[in-house]
């Protein structure tokens, strides 16, 4: 990074301030006792951003924060903390996240000044084949794929906490849940973005009894200012602190699972088509997470680093970073910037397309996606004057040929919108950026009765079908294979010091998010708090780039449509959190504004 644009980003830092595995066998129990009812527990008050030196927490929710920092406060660290903040969104955020789930973690270790990584996506049923969603040669309704057995993947969230905080923390499970075990039996707030995410669920939900009873008390949807208790949940957290997480993959909570998923649990005389999965106690047992190096490239004298395969989350961002660090970003015009992070954007997604999937079953050439030479390559398909038209073909980051193409064009796939994000950081320095999911809104709309947590359809982000027969998809379903990902939790370096962590949800429009994000707070010299407001753009190598509404209704719109952009609205997307280190040592936290109704950033201070 050059001294004059380091200098603009810790000058709008300062400004701000200034105005501020392997599972053992799980002993079989009876299910413990339902916690005594308690008062619920009031709610913290939300705000955007906090310094703090002790330590940050940033989320989407502020019950959740508040556990992480609860566990900061009491001497845990930034591994501790996110596993205890995890399972508080798992209670207030249930459509976004839970033990039903899974997702990536990105660690930072302040005294090694290194960073890894745990790959905890779930993973196809081992008797999956290419055809899990074709009947008759064609692929089933998308609807139904979701909300089916058919759709969930083993769950990758418990071993994720379990591997993390035995390889980096410095607590027990048990102790780092007990903050959402009470909260679950408590109850939360409800708001008006968890009403508003039920009654978009209304419907499946209920068609399967214990999701209603749960989500739907009394058969009504839950009232903005009530207190939604979940004290299945809190038992499940317990048993998982009481006996690890071989309760779920090779106790009796697995077994509850894999019948939910084989047999789903739907209301007599529905008329929901509701298919079974292929799910099976081995698969639970086989379950591992995956420690993979880090994606990293470097810009303007950052250090990036990013989830690798079988996200396509750091390939991409990275291979869009370092296409854009040959223009001066922070000299151009708004129209001028938009419309190269729309290009780069594009070009990346369609090189992902191409060649990212589950390293496992395919060859990923992370070096080449990720390396100066293939951008190069690729940087001069971009013309100031003209808008390239989607769906682009990609390159061949394996032998790099300037402005050549590898293959044929081919759309990019649907993938859920929903997740949740949290980024953390403690006193001694070390910090996480966790995204994890359950993949759409609801998941799959089935809750594991007696158990309070919903089922993920993360399957579904699988290609049902390749896109053109013709061209090859590395994103088809295969046994035991880890359907492909957007999820970006980054972390950025200077000189191996941490400078600043970023994640956020939304499906393939993370991968933008945190690109637009990175660019607005280092190239463009917001504040992060401000760059993680400003209004968004997503181009994922489709024919039109969604806008949201502020920049729908702005004079740029007309601006870049005369460059042959086309554009479609999209109310909201991402809900991005971060977290950055001040020049003075202290932690700036940040969430959003107004997006899911405001984030939550919390801190500890030390005197």
């Amino acid at each position: 990074m050059t001294r004059a644009r380091r200098l603009t980003v810790l000058g709008a830092a300062a400004a701000l301030t200034g105005s501020l595995v392997a599972f053992p066998a799980a002993a079989e129990t009876t299910a413990p006792p339902h916690p005594a009812p308690r008062a619920p527990l009031a709610t913290p008050d939300k705000t955007p951003v906090a310094v703090g030196s002790g330590g940050a927490v940033s989320s989407v929710d502020p019950d959740a924060s508040a556990a992480g920092i609860a566990v900061l406060k009491k001497g845990g660290n930034a591994v501790d903390a996110a596993v205890a903040t995890a399972a508080a969104l798992g209670v207030t955020e249930p459509y976004s996240a839970g033990v039903g789930g899974g997702g990536y973690f990105v660690y930072y270790n302040a005294r090694t000044h290194s960073v890894r990584t745990l790959d905890g996506r779930e993973t196809a049923p081992r008797s999956a084949g290419k055809d899990l969603f074709l009947e008759n040669g064609k692929p089933i309704p998308f609807d139904q794929a979701v909300t089916s057995g058919l759709g969930v993947g083993t769950p990758g969230t418990p071993a994720t906490w379990d591997t993390a905080l035995r390889t980096w923390g410095s607590r027990s499970l048990g102790d780092v849940l007990r903050p959402a075990q009470r909260l679950a039996a408590r109850g939360f707030t409800v708001d008006e973005t968890f009403r508003k995410q039920t009654a978009d669920n209304e419907a499946r939900f209920r068609d399967f009894p214990a999701t209603a009873d749960l989500f739907l008390p009394g058969g009504k949807l839950p009232v903005v200012g009530s207190t939604l208790k979940n004290p299945d949940l809190a038992r499940t957290y317990q048993e998982l602190g009481r006996h690890g997480v071989a309760a779920l993959y090779r106790g009796a909570l697995g077994r509850d699972l894999v019948r939910t998923v084989n047999r789903p649990p739907v209301r007599a005389g529905s008329p929901r088509t509701v298919r079974p999965g292929h799910l099976t106690t081995a698969d639970l047992r086989a379950y591992r997470t995956l420690s993979h190096p880090p994606t990293h490239t470097t810009y303007r004298g950052l250090d990036v680093y990013g989830i690798g395969p079988s996200s396509s989350g750091g390939t991409s961002i990275a291979e869009a970073l370092n296409i854009l660090e040959k223009s001066n970003l922070s000299r151009m015009t708004e129209k001028q910037f938009l419309h190269r992070y729309i290009e780069a954007s594009r070009i990346a997604f369609a090189d992902r397309g191409r060649w990212v999937g589950d390293p496992a079953s395919e060859d990923v050439p992370v070096k080449g996606l990720t390396s100066k030479r293939f951008a190069a390559a690729r940087e001069c398909l971009i013309h100031d004057d003209k808008a390239l038209t989607s769906p682009l073909a990609p390159g061949d980051p394996r032998h790099p040929a300037r402005c050549a193409a590898a293959d044929k064009a081919a759309p990019t796939t649907y993938e859920g919108q929903n997740t949740t994000h949290l980024t953390v950081a403690d006193k001694w320095g070390n910090i996480v950026a966790y995204t994890l999911t359950i993949e759409q809104t609801g998941g799959s709309g089935i809750v594991v009765p007696g158990h309070g947590f919903l089922l993920n359809n993360e399957l579904t982000d699988f290609s049902f079908a390749p896109a053109d027969p013709a061209v090859h998809d590395p994103n088809l379903p295969g046994p035991g294979k880890r359907p492909r990902s957007s999820i970006s939790p980054t972390v950025v370096l200077h000189h191996g010091r941490p400078v600043l962590a970023l994640g956020s949800p939304g499906g393939a429009t993370i991968i933008t998010t945190v690109l637009q994000t990175l660019l607005n707070h280092l190239d463009r010299g917001m504040p992060l708090v401000d760059a993680i407001a400003a209004p968004r753009a997503s181009q994922r190598n489709a024919a039109a780039t969604e806008l949201e509404p502020a920049l729908w209704n702005s004079p740029l719109r007309p601006q870049l449509e005369a460059l042959g952009h086309t554009f479609k609205q999209n109310p909201e997307i991402g809900a991005a959190t971060g977290i950055q280190r001040l020049p003075d040592g202290r932690w700036l936290a940040a969430a959003e504004r107004v997006r899911r109704g405001g984030g939550s950033a919390m801190v500890v201070h030390h005197s």
